[in-house]
């Protein structure tokens, strides 16, 4: 499958800059939709969920504001590469008292890579990114997804695609996840974090909340 992607996008030397910035560097980790991505697994407590990175690096436990009465208390874990000079997060996890581990987000510089059908998702130009989602999706004749922000990602409920500022490019940072708390997807389970640093830059306060219809 990767093969018919990389017919359709521009070429290697692109892709893999695009893709996978820092190569030697990165982890490579697996995705499977409803169960996890790389170590973690959904349902996961916090703790759980610190012992599973400890290869990866350094974590941090904090709590996440209440930001919809239906969620139960929430806790961001984040977890950072063990080096000299300071680094945001490789992998920020959240994790609810109802639901355990519901979402992984990927730094799109600092996290490892994963991918999808052979797309690589993570650090990705947007606008080549959303070229290689729709040239799959026409060549294996399967469909794709919009997020209400307009980011192109793979027809999968679980992953959430957002973007992430990097010198002057907007790169991929996706998010993996299933649904918290009685929301009734995994967009309505995006802790408000995520959403407002993926939105895209220049964007208006917007209506579609992923919290604005949650009963």
């Amino acid at each position: 499958m990767a093969s018919d992607t990389d017919t359709d996008t521009d070429t290697d030397t692109d892709t893999d800059t695009e893709a996978d910035r820092g190569a030697a560097e990165r982890d490579v980790w697996a995705y499977a939709p409803a169960v996890g991505v790389g170590p973690l697994r959904f349902g996961m407590t916090v703790d759980q969920v610190i012992e599973a990175v400890e290869m990866l690096g350094e974590a941090e436990v904090g709590d996440c504001p209440q930001e919809h009465a239906i969620f139960s208390p929430t806790w961001k874990i984040e977890v950072r590469r063990r080096r000299a000079a300071p680094a945001p997060p490789a992998v920020t996890a959240y994790a609810s008292r109802a639901a355990g581990l519901f979402c992984v987000a990927v730094d799109a510089v600092q996290g490892p890579q994963v991918a999808y059908a052979g797309i690589p998702l993570v650090g990705r130009d947007m606008a080549k990114l959303e070229g290689d989602v729709i040239a799959y999706a026409e060549a294996m004749d399967v469909q794709f997804c919009y997020t209400p922000d307009g980011y192109a990602a793979p027809d999968d409920p679980g992953v959430v695609m957002r973007g992430q500022p990097v010198g002057q490019v907007l790169r991929s940072r996706p998010l993996f996840m299933v649904a918290r708390d009685g929301a009734h997807t995994a967009w309505d389970s995006l802790p408000p974090a995520e959403y407002q640093a993926g939105r895209p830059p220049g964007s208006a306060t917007s209506t579609d909340s992923p919290w604005s219809d949650v009963v």
